[in-house]
């Protein structure tokens, strides 16, 4: 992967139109259908494995499941009770692969406090199963980037974490997981697939599939695909097709009809809240080994994170079954309600509806089981080949995407001779390659750019060693070194680069996904979209009418979420949530 003006990881509008072109016209090894981290997975898997790749996404990278989750690589310390030693040490596998070589500048190593609450036998029962998560860990952290878990008092518990109520807690455990912007790294992903050579195509839905003949097991040779740009449509061919489709799976196999075999999805409904970090006592740095911890919490139904997001709190989730509008999950205010009892639970001073900042809500795709509980089915995933030429994967969780992207991209390649294995366990994003060496130059950095040493830290988190791809545009024009209206924790520049470098294509882009601005501010980003819009309009070619038409589809988007979020259910949460339409649906 190269440097400067060949670099082949920019996912530029002549890049995408480009791709479009070369689509249209030959025959790609693997065709992956879904932009989410698993779909972007397997576009990576098999295009470093020397593979002819394209990866087409309805609407834009991460979308979906893949930029509303928890925000953390983990483990899963809940799934020991479930006796999942195997799902548990797979986990912490990538985890320390992502905290070490894949994505070391978007996954940052973050202690979590397990608030005790009972006698003694919480801290004999809760201290051997986070012991156990250590042993299955080390194995893969030979240079502790994640540190062992230890033992804290009530004394300093409290130290740790002021905000907790001390007639409540006892103690606590303190152990180490890690953090991820979800959404950047999937673009990082992507980028990185595109380095090598993918195809990289958003707002391209797929509409059917080719076959082979008539037969209900006739081949699947590839897909036909609707362009939501301009409105055209064209077919991509392909010697395997893959569809990591999350919750949408159950669509794919529709198109197969319905004798074929498929993967049965269930939605379950995660939501949570975005704080500011005032609503929550933050302690000192120090006891909490260096860094803010954040908390788990048990629940009847599951567990609840409250988890340091910069500087802001993200506090979820919930688990609940969804039988609606998946591609806009709504938050109801039954659900704000119950996160908000849940943590108030065990905090000095309880947090209310006036202290959100954002609220979303996610999907997750799990594998339907034999019971309805949504927190009990598998996150375990699966990989099928119903007919030949097509491979579904689903289930699984974020942090385990690199395993099931490799699982399906093997199945794909199966009947493909000479295709060597998986090379992703050790292969670096786009970001990663010299972090070592530019993590620390921020002083540096910031005097030969002209922009504040806190502005190039955050931008070193978001943008790893490729810092300087968005340095240089303020280089070039100083005025796109001032922090955006509304957000001042973004500069004008990254949104310049979201669209040269990044593949965005609306306003929803932006805010939502390249930035969290949608859900860090409380106008949730209506105060920066006309400005953020102008910037935009300038690269993407879009003249006065569709500035203003992108603006108030952004507007219709936050009032209807808004709108939503006073809603005392998820049927009428859904119907208000509908009330905005997609911007993609415009076309």
């Amino acid at each position: 992967m190269h440097s400067g003006k060949t670099d082949r990881t920019l996912l530029s509008p002549e890049r995408r139109r480009a791709d479009r072109d070369a689509l249209a016209e030959g025959v790609v090894d693997v065709l992956v259908i879904g932009g989410g981290v698993t779909g972007a997975g397997a576009a990576l898997d098999a295009a470093s494995r020397g593979l002819s790749v394209a990866i087409v996404e309805a609407r834009d990278w991460a979308a979906g499941t893949s930029s509303r989750s928890s925000k953390l690589i983990h483990g899963g310390l809940r799934y020991l009770e479930q006796f999942a030693f195997p799902l548990v040490r797979e986990a912490l596998s990538e985890r320390s692969r992502l905290v070490q070589t894949i994505a070391p500048h978007l996954v940052t190593p973050l202690p979590f406090l397990l608030p005790l609450t009972a006698p003694v036998w919480q801290r004999a029962y809760f201290g051997a199963g986070v012991a156990l998560y250590d042993v299955l860990g080390a194995a893969f952290t030979p240079g502790r980037e994640i540190p062992r878990h230890r033992h804290l008092s009530r004394t300093k518990t409290l130290a740790a974490f002021p905000a907790l109520r001390g007639d409540v807690v006892r103690g606590a455990i303190r152990y180490w997981d890690a953090q991820v912007d979800d959404a950047r790294h999937t673009l990082a992903v992507v980028r990185t697939a595109a380095g090598y050579g993918a195809r990289v195509l958003s707002s391209a839905r797929v509409t059917g599939l080719l076959r082979d003949g008539a037969g209900t097991d006739s081949p699947v040779v590839g897909a036909r695909v609707a362009d939501l740009t301009d409105g055209s449509s064209f077919s991509v061919r392909a010697r395997s097709v893959v569809a990591a489709t999350g919750v949408w799976s159950d669509d794919i196999g529709s198109m197969l009809g319905d004798s074929a075999p498929s993967l049965k999805v269930r939605a379950s409904k995660g939501v949570h809240l975005v704080l500011p970090g005032s609503a929550i006592d933050r302690a000192g740095l120090g006891e909490a080994g260096g860094s803010q911890a954040g908390l788990i919490l048990r629940t009847p139904t599951s567990v609840l994170f409250v988890i340091p997001w910069g500087e802001r709190w993200i506090v979820g989730t919930t688990d609940t079954p969804w039988r609606l509008d998946r591609d806009h999950p709504a938050a109801s205010s039954a659900d704000i309600d119950y996160i908000l009892d849940q943590v108030n639970r065990v905090l000095v001073r309880p947090v209310g509806t006036d202290d959100i900042l954002g609220v979303y809500a996610g999907l997750r795709p799990l594998l339907a089981g034999e019971s309805d509980e949504t927190s009990r089915l598998s996150r375990e995933h699966a990989v099928i080949t119903p007919v030949p030429g097509l491979v579904l994967v689903a289930g699984g969780k974020y942090t385990t995407y690199r395993v099931m992207a490799e699982d399906a991209v093997d199945a794909a390649v199966a009947g493909l001779p000479g295709v060597p294995a998986s090379r992703t366990a050790r292969l670096p994003l786009v970001g990663a390659h010299r972090w070592q060496d530019v993590r620390v130059r921020a002083a540096e950095l910031a005097a030969a750019g002209g922009v504040p040493e806190e502005t190039v830290g955050r931008l070193l988190r978001r943008h790893g060693d490729r810092i300087q791809d968005v340095l240089d545009r303020v280089r070039d024009d100083p005025a796109l070194g001032r922090p955006l209206e509304g957000a001042p924790g973004y500069l004008a520049a990254e949104v310049l680069h979201a669209v040269v470098a990044e593949g965005a294509l609306h306003l929803d882009d932006v805010l939502t996904r390249r930035t969290r601005v949608s859900i860090e501010t409380a106008h949730r980003g209506v105060e920066s979209a006309p400005e953020v819009a102008r910037l935009m309009a300038t690269t993407l070619g879009w003249d006065e009418e569709r500035t203003a038409r992108e603006v108030a589809h952004y507007a219709a988007r936050v009032d209807a979420e808004r709108e939503s979020q006073r809603m005392p259910d998820d049927h009428t949460a859904d119907a208000a949530r509908l009330g905005a339409p997609d911007v993609r649906a415009g076309v």
